[in-house]
């Protein structure tokens, strides 16, 4: 038997240089953009395991047995980040009748096809704010390898008011809601209960919690601009979950309601969409984030002005004129000085779509640059990965991808990411 474990640990030891080889992996990148610090030409990005192990001037020849990638003709930038996607859902015209049909196994094997469309298109992390709680399964069995997508950091269950824009009940028959959702389910009114909410989604699994502090546009509600929870309600909320370690992130429309989730110390503000200059000085006051998600409001606005009968007339009324009231809003923050970071609200339109913002931020007056740093690095922090992800640099997490063309030059160059690789391995190479 010793003689067998002598013999085990000369393999070991013999295979190990073979082992550190064979996990290496080395990237001849055209053109590198950082984000941290400037941009550089023919360099070689060297990956060990799933780190970025060193970034040497020129292409370095691989050692025999390492895997070469050839992005020459590229430009290499780190894993993009999605700060507000919706795996469980994607927008369509019996959306309204889905809530009644499909099960939770239903959703979890669209939410998985939704995960790996929105990684191939370069998004290597997202941050998923809100469902049944399938996002939470479907978090661990991409981090277990039994599903292939972003890595997720996601809220569980939306908090909201009996009634509000997280509350499946609304517009729906009293009978079939028996007894109706409560804290458990995230809807809960009145600190007590807020403070229940929080506790719960922490305890199911949530990395951070999601809040709508107003109405919104796509649920069976009249306006989606009023203020839902009261002051003391979302203190409680944020409070309960700094007590727990986790953020909260706020759905967030109508002014007022804006500016009672900034005051009570959420992380970011999602959509923003009739933001005013006294709320974007208290954001930049409280270094609150802003995540802008034009693509789903030009989607729900185009569905209600061209496709007839694809909303509920309640909700056509509010989407008609969401879109350009959101972009608007993004260029104003911007050239104020707010923090923004990338999101799309995808799921309000389809997955795998989410490159467009990229588009449309530009056409609000964003430098590429700053686009680019919004759905990394800035991102990054606004998740509290930026020690991990969110820039090409020795020690971090190999999250790369590379496009045709130059986005510091032309933005489109987004639209199509044709490489892509997550903790050091490729899961798409055209």
């Amino acid at each position: 038997m010793r003689h067998l474990f002598t013999a085990f640990c000369c393999f070991l030891c013999c295979a190990a240089p073979w082992a550190l080889y064979s996990q290496a992996t080395y990237l001849h990148c055209g053109r590198l953009v950082p984000i941290k610090g400037e941009p550089q030409t023919a360099v070689t990005l060297v990956v060990q395991g799933d780190t970025i192990a060193r970034i040497e001037r020129g292409y370095t020849a691989a050692p025999k047995g390492v895997q070469l990638i050839d992005l020459k003709n590229k430009t290499v930038l780190p894993g993009l980040i999605d700060c507000h996607v919706h795996f469980e859902f994607e927008q369509n015209r019996n959306s309204y009748n889905e809530r009644f049909t499909l099960g939770e196994a239903d959703i979890a094997f669209r939410a998985a096809l939704y995960a790996k469309r929105t990684l191939e298109v370069g998004f290597t992390t997202v941050r998923d704010l809100g469902g049944r709680g399938v996002n939470i399964a479907l978090r661990n069995a991409i981090n277990s390898g039994f599903a292939e997508g972003p890595r997720i950091v996601t809220s569980g269950k939306t908090l909201s008011i009996t009634g509000g824009h997280g509350d499946p009940t609304t517009g729906a028959r009293e009978d079939l809601f028996d007894p109706p959702p409560g804290a458990e389910e995230g809807i809960a009114d009145g600190p007590d209960a807020c403070r229940a909410a929080v506790r719960n989604q922490v305890r199911r699994g949530a990395d951070c919690i999601k809040v709508c502090a107003t109405g919104g546009v796509l649920s069976l509600a009249r306006d989606g601009r009023l203020p839902h929870y009261a002051e003391d309600e979302l203190v409680t909320i944020v409070k309960t979950a700094r007590d727990l370690g986790v953020d909260v992130a706020a759905h967030a429309h109508g002014d007022e309601g804006m500016r009672r989730a900034v005051e009570a110390g959420v992380v970011s503000i999602e959509h923003g969409t009739f933001m005013s200059e006294a709320t974007m000085d208290a954001m930049i006051k409280h270094g609150t984030w802003y995540v802008p998600t034009v693509t789903a409001g030009k989607a729900v606005s185009d569905s209600a002005q061209f496709a007839q009968g694809f909303f509920p007339e309640v909700v056509r009324v509010k989407a008609l004129n969401i879109g350009p009231q959101i972009q608007a809003t993004l260029g104003k923050a911007y050239k104020k000085g707010v923090k923004i970071a990338f999101g799309t609200d995808a799921g309000v339109f389809p997955h795998g779509k989410n490159n467009l913002e990229f588009v449309y931020m530009a056409e609000s007056g964003m430098k590429n640059s700053d686009i680019l740093r919004a759905a990394t690095l800035d991102a990054a922090t606004l998740l509290r990965l930026q020690d991990k992800i969110g820039s090409l640099e020795p020690g971090k997490l190999a999250d790369i991808v590379a496009v045709e063309g130059n986005p510091l030059d032309d933005i489109r160059a987004m639209l199509k990411v044709p490489f892509v690789m997550k903790d050091g391995k490729v899961f798409k190479n055209e």
